[in-house]
């Protein structure tokens, strides 16, 4: 894999896509194999659009891999997408490193299977530095729990202040995004779902405010350059007026 380590942003380009990246079982079903085929083909898919991204002058990508619901699934299929995270790590990131990609994690990781949580440290503390594609990972991430989270800690620190009117007063948008698993990163521009669906499922409820929505029919695994190229494309062809003209 090689991609260009320097992202230079063209007129019309999202800055920042986030995906949901659903379909791959239904991929796998319609070819007669189990679930976690379709997941190993999910995670080839990826690698090419975290390949494109650069290329394209996005900046940011993230990525919805595992929600707080998803534990509902068959064990033997949750265990196996955890099997494919840390296959995808080891395969990838010397290369991702390389090409100067910052992979982050947004969401409570820490139940996650002990060898997947050390690939993931593993990761993080690799690329930290580095300064071009910002590579975000939603893993065991929710984002009602999100908003729920950042709620009560924006109220313990006002009561540690001391409740009073200008205090309450101080909280606005700007000091709920500051407590958000996304904090520090900008809301996205563009949010794709593959696979048909036309909903959320509780991703990024707080971001998406004012984000554009491409619903594809493309099953994950199938989802690739071109398809991305045309969703940028169509993102293009759009007026964000935010509320005004």
């Amino acid at each position: 894999m090689t991609m260009s380590s320097k992202i230079e942003k063209t007129s019309g380009t999202p800055e920042h896509i986030a995906i949901i990246m659903d379909g791959n079982g239904r991929w796998a079903s319609r070819r007669g194999n189990p679930r976690v085929f379709g997941h190993n083909a999910g995670m080839k898919a990826l690698k090419e659009i975290v390949k494109a991204c650069p290329d394209l002058g996005v900046g940011f990508l993230t990525v919805y891999a595992f929600s707080t619901e998803n534990w509902k699934r068959p064990q033997d299929e949750v265990q196996g997408i955890f099997r494919l995270m840390v296959k995808y790590i080891e395969s990838e990131l010397a290369e991702l490193h390389k090409n100067n990609v910052k992979v982050g994690v947004i969401g409570d990781w820490s139940a996650i299977p002990a060898e997947a949580g050390v690939k993931l440290q593993d990761a993080l503390k690799t690329t930290k530095d580095n300064t071009g594609l910002v590579f975000t990972i939603a893993l065991n991430y929710g984002g009602r729990r999100e908003l729920t989270e950042a709620f009560r800690k924006l109220a313990a620190e006002r009561l540690a202040d001391g409740v009073t009117p200008e205090a309450l007063e101080s909280i606005d948008e700007e000091a709920v995004s500051a407590y958000l698993n996304t904090a520090g990163l900008p809301d996205p521009d563009l949010i794709i779902r593959t696979g048909g669906e036309q909903r959320l499922s509780n991703f990024l409820l707080w971001q998406c405010a004012y984000s554009e929505f491409i619903f594809t029919d493309v099953l994950w695994p199938d989802f690739g350059r071109e398809e991305l190229e045309n969703c940028i494309e169509e993102f293009r062809r759009r007026h964000r007026r935010y509320g005004g003209l």
